[in-house]
């Protein structure tokens, strides 16, 4: 065992034996956040690096910031302007713990390598695309760093497949972005689902999202603080286009995921939160369809995910008369909301959004009033404590990667216009070489997952 691994041991078993300091702090940063007032000690914090400070990435740091417990080290990202502002903005939080001498300063890097290689970070937070997602969680996994990976996980099926394989093999506490895991109208929707509420539950319905294509968009010159090449990683070279990437402040959430060479498309950058919590719901989270059915084939109205006991996530946003199985009480005027999901059972149905939308046919089976606020921090929160107590948080690395998985067999279904028989065991399909041949992709030296 080498001194570096000897010192990531002694600082996990202390993390482990420390109290977990289990509430979010405000934007406005209390005195608590600072070590002060009996919080956590400055040693017992869990150290953090942020890589990729995008739209997500700069949420992830505020969220990191207003926690007791937590003390981001160092950030990255290819962007100078994005890195540097982000140095700023958490040396400015920092700057009551620094002159305490509470607290290291704040270091931006370029390369992510230089925070993975960092003996004195304990965790990572990795959202700088998808393209990126696979090669950084191995390379993170490898130097024993707890991972946030914003999602999706992959960018293909091989490589979710791949990074449950590495995080389990290097026991890595592994959260996922897709926060509706840790949402309180989620978590009461899935309570009541499987305490039988609503009698058998065999359907659900998420909204409907297309996906995208490859690109040639025209070149245009690289901005002054922007590294192209490692912005593209393992990605094939693409000329640099605004499109992908607006230099300084994000104007987008996943700009990128227009071009199919670097993400499929609101099938896997949206609706993926959508199959997600249906997955949960119908407690499918370690299973995959038998059959995936692409809109206007086999007398599909929308995309269609078969399992072998008969069970269906169909994606529709609305449920046309004539079309689709309306269950009793539903107006079908009503839309299939944009992250949500509509669960059908036997004796009812249960409709669930973020923000506190729950509701339920018949209505009595509600027993309790949902907050209607959505925080992402409460899936920050299971991550951090999970980095304590070492056990697997709720958007684990497994449930996720059956997720991203589904959403890539959707794409698939999509390109190649036709219905999908697939083995979810072997992860491949049958009789398809073509369908088989998009399971991975080719990517650069060094990159390759």
């Amino acid at each position: 065992m080498t001194s570096s691994t000897r010192s990531r041991m002694t600082r996990r078993e202390m993390l482990v034996r420390s109290a977990a300091a289990s509430i979010a702090a405000p934007l406005v940063i209390p005195g608590s956040v600072l070590g002060k007032d009996g919080a956590t000690a400055p040693s017992d914090r869990i150290t953090v690096g942020c890589i990729g400070i995008g739209a997500m990435g700069r949420g992830h740091l505020r969220i990191c910031a207003g926690f007791q417990d937590t003390q981001v080290l160092a950030v990255c990202d290819v962007d100078s302007w994005r890195r540097d502002n982000a140095v700023q903005t958490l040396e400015q939080t920092y700057s009551e713990r620094r002159s305490g001498g509470q607290v290291h300063d704040v270091t931006g890097y370029n390369d992510f390598r230089d925070i993975v290689g960092r003996d004195d970070i304990d965790a990572v937070i990795i959202c700088p695309g998808e393209r990126w997602h696979p090669a950084m969680t191995v390379l993170a996994a490898q130097a024993g760093k707890d991972i946030y990976c914003e999602k999706p996980i992959s960018l293909t099926i091989r490589q979710a497949r791949t990074m449950i394989q590495v995080v389990r093999r290097h026991q890595i506490v592994f959260q996922t972005g897709l926060q509706q895991r840790n949402s309180a109208e989620f978590l009461k929707a899935a309570e009541l689902i499987h305490a039988g509420r609503i009698g058998q539950v065999k359907l659900a319905y998420v909204s409907a999202s297309g996906v995208s294509d490859y690109l040639n968009l025209p070149a245009e010159p690289v901005p002054e603080g922007l590294d192209w090449d490692l912005w593209l990683g393992p990605t094939p070279w693409h000329p640099f286009n605004h499109r992908y990437h607006h230099v300084g402040p994000p104007q987008h959430v996943v700009p990128w995921t227009c071009n199919r060479a670097f993400g499929a498309g609101g099938l896997t950058s949206g609706t993926v939160h959508n199959l997600d919590s249906a997955q949960q719901g119908l407690r499918k989270d370690s299973e995959g369809p038998v059959k995936i059915t692409p809109p206007g084939v086999d007398g599909a109205h929308s995309l269609t995910f078969t399992y072998a006991d008969g069970t269906q996530i169909i994606c529709a946003t609305r449920l046309e008369p004539g079309k689709y199985e309306i269950p009793p009480g539903w107006d079908p005027q009503t839309p299939i909301v944009n992250f949500g999901v509509l669960f059908v059972g036997e004796h009812g149905w249960i409709h669930v959004e973020r923000r506190g939308l729950l509701n339920c046919y018949p209505e009595h089976i509600l027993d309790v009033e949902v907050p209607r606020i959505h925080s992402v921090a409460e899936n920050h929160r299971d991550w951090i404590d999970c980095i304590r107590s070492r056990r697997r948080p709720r958007a684990d690395v497994e449930s996720s990667a059956y997720s991203t998985i589904l959403s890539h067999l959707g794409c698939i279904a999509f390109w190649t216009g036709r219905s999908l028989t697939w083995d979810p065991i072997r992860e491949e399909f049958q009789d398809d070489r073509e369908a088989n041949s998009m399971r991975a992709r080719a990517t650069r030296a060094p990159w390759s997952v």
